[in-house]
């Protein structure tokens, strides 16, 4: 455990930073898991339609620092070669 303040300062804040990370990492990965589910169950209007809310929890998650931005690119991608696969 930290003995410095400003350590302490560090670590409670680090902590606050985790719970939120972790919660848009949550919403991220639950996105791209809808599009794929909706792919494997041959949905590909629904897999359209839930793309949108992918790329946006994607790009928010680049924004807050939590993926990289060629990370969020390759993700993508991939989910539009898989929706384009089932045509």
């Amino acid at each position: 455990m930290p003995i410095i303040k400003s350590a302490k300062k560090a670590l409670r804040s680090s902590a606050r930073k985790k719970v939120f990370n972790d919660r848009r990492k949550k919403v991220m990965k639950e996105a791209v898991k809808d599009v794929s589910k909706a792919v494997s169950a041959k949905a590909r209007t629904e897999a359209e339609k839930l793309l949108p809310l992918a790329y946006k929890a994607l790009d928010k998650a680049v924004k807050r620092g939590v993926i990289k931005k060629n990370a969020a690119a390759r993700k993508k991608s991939r989910l539009v070669r898989l929706i384009k696969k089932t045509a």
